[in-house]
């Protein structure tokens, strides 16, 4: 009895990995498909008001591009203010702030003296903020010059509560080959974000361009730390409001400089993630069954990923010998792992093998994830972080 209760969760777990990287995807582009593409805006909507809202520590390298960015957008600058608040900053960001505030009247700024963190400073800007549309950004993320103008339209549409951007990853040039594995793990989820937007379901916004009515802007948890970009678009769709994909509204930002930075920076996510679950349970079963559906399969079973596979492998294990399908299965698995691992020290040699360095990547995250879920139950994690160096 318990050897067939073994052998059903075993390719339970089995299917729930393929439905989230290949089931779920292709109903997505199919139903994406399907849907009738409505226009959802007006000429009135391209130059809407707008809030900027930009949290800042320690960017003294890219703040004063990323205002004159925003500036330059082609956008009516009479209806834009941009709202940059300086979490504590310890290097010339606050210097360059005040310098620039006085020869940009668009620009507000809020020098805080103890840090909040992001979230905790994204909550203030908020408050301050006089329109009723809010773009989130980054200090480190670079706007194409439509971007605002594209990011709005949309918003003409009464049934649309938030807007989500293109954010394109760009290796710097004597960091080449480091990032073209989470460059090319962006695309396959900017492919997932576009379908999901499509169907008004967006799950997880980009952080560096997004968009949603001040109205609907919940307050970000600040007593447990939480993904922030995360928590305002679930926030959205849990009010019953579209959240959509607007591929031509575009933004860049450079590929952290190497593995270690993106291992730390995917950890501190992984427990904010599932941090941030917790206060959005009723999207787990919600009334709208494709909104859960698309929670589970591209959240939630992707940040349990890795206790999945160890719990494959070890069930694996005890079936071994119970049926030569087991035993190439387990192969399969240590087969699956050592490449990863070869793929590992190759990139240390600088001897890059496409696959092998996409299966390390693969296992990489994993164990990122896996490090980040500890971090959670132990309550190590925190609502103030470092920033990914530039």
């Amino acid at each position: 009895m318990i050897e067939y209760i073994f052998i059903i969760f075993f390719w339970i777990l089995i299917f729930l990995i393929f439905n989230s990287f290949f089931i779920y995807p292709l109903l997505l582009l199919l139903f994406s498909k399907l849907s009738k593409k409505t226009a959802t805006y007006n000429n009135q909507s391209h130059s809407l008001p707008i809030s900027v809202l930009i949290s800042a520590y320690n960017e003294e390298k890219v703040i004063e591009n990323r205002i004159i960015n925003i500036i330059n957008q082609d956008y009516d600058l009479g209806k834009i203010e941009i709202l940059v608040g300086s979490d504590c900053s310890t290097d010339k960001t606050n210097t360059i702030l005040k310098k620039m505030s006085e020869q940009i009247p668009q620009l507000k700024i809020f020098l805080f003296n103890v840090r909040m963190g992001k979230a905790g400073v994204l909550n203030e800007l908020v408050k301050y903020s006089s329109n009723d549309i809010l773009v989130f950004s980054d200090a480190n993320t670079e706007f194409d010059s439509y971007a605002l103008k594209n990011l709005n339209k949309h918003f003409s549409n009464p049934a649309i509560g938030g807007v989500c951007g293109r954010l394109i990853l760009q290796e710097e040039n004597h960091h080449k080959l480091k990032g073209i594995e989470e460059k090319k793990y962006w695309e396959y989820e900017t492919f997932i974000k576009k379908a999901e937007g499509k169907l008004g379901i967006l799950i997880g916004a980009n952080g560096g361009i997004l968009a949603i009515r001040k109205e609907l802007f919940e307050t970000i948890p600040i007593t447990k730390p939480v993904t922030d970009d995360l928590f305002i678009s679930l926030s959205v769709l849990k009010k019953g409001y579209k959240f959509i994909y607007e591929p031509d509204a575009i933004a860049y930002e450079t590929i952290g400089r190497d593995i270690l930075t993106e291992f730390n920076r995917k950890v501190r996510f992984s427990a904010t993630n599932i941090q941030t679950i917790t206060f959005f349970k009723s999207l787990l079963f919600n009334i709208n069954p494709f909104i859960s559906y698309a929670f589970w399969s591209h959240k939630i079973i992707r940040w349990f990923l890795p206790v999945i596979l160890i719990l494959i492998l070890i069930i694996n294990l005890y079936l071994i010998n119970k049926n030569i399908v087991y035993i190439y299965t387990f192969y399969t698995q240590i087969i699956f792992y050592l490449a990863g691992i070869t793929g590992y020290i190759l990139n240390k040699l600088k001897v890059r093998i496409g696959f092998l360095s996409l299966i390390a990547y693969f296992l990489i995250t994993n164990i990122a994830l896996l490090f980040g879920m500890v971090k959670f139950i132990l309550k190590k994690h925190s609502v103030i972080w470092q920033s990914t160096p530039r």
